[in-house]
């Protein structure tokens, strides 16, 4: 779980760049290395602690192979009340 705030807002930003690629047709490999591209500007501009970055990628590995995480909800069928 994070905890530090920086790392979170790095997690949030992170993941709905995953969920944007995913809605344009990217798939698991092409977001992979869109989340080691990331990673990897965050250990070269040191922008938070190594041991953060590490927690921060196995946060946004869980999420990109959680299945839920990119799930399209079906829409509810409308009732119709006379």
């Amino acid at each position: 779980m994070l905890q530090d705030t920086k790392t979170i807002r790095f997690y949030q930003r992170l993941t709905d760049g995953l969920v944007a690629q995913w809605n344009r047709g990217y798939r698991n490999d092409e977001l992979r290395l869109y989340i080691e591209g990331y990673l990897a500007a965050l250990r070269h501009s040191d922008a938070i602690e190594p041991y953060l970055i590490n927690r921060l990628e196995e946060e946004v590995i869980r999420f990109l192979y959680d299945p839920a995480s990119f799930a399209v909800p079906e829409p509810q069928p409308e009732t119709d009340f006379y």
